[in-house]
């Protein structure tokens, strides 16, 4: 698993617990600054997710 997915399933949990926070003490800026955060993760994820795949097809393409 690429540094850049750990970082990123991080950044959600974080930014859920924000958004949760936010919603409970009826703080509008603290939710929406938790979503941006979980939006953030995802797409971390997302990069380390292609880092990891493209790895393994250079890997996969040198076993050829």
């Amino acid at each position: 698993m690429d540094k850049e997915s750990i970082k990123g399933a991080a950044q959600k949990i974080k930014g859920k617990v924000e958004e949760v926070s936010g919603k409970v003490l009826g703080d509008k800026e603290l939710e929406l600054r938790g979503k941006a955060d979980q939006l953030a993760g995802a797409v971390r994820d997302a990069v380390g997710t292609a880092k990891d795949a493209v790895k393994a097809e250079i890997k996969d393409a040198g076993k050829h």
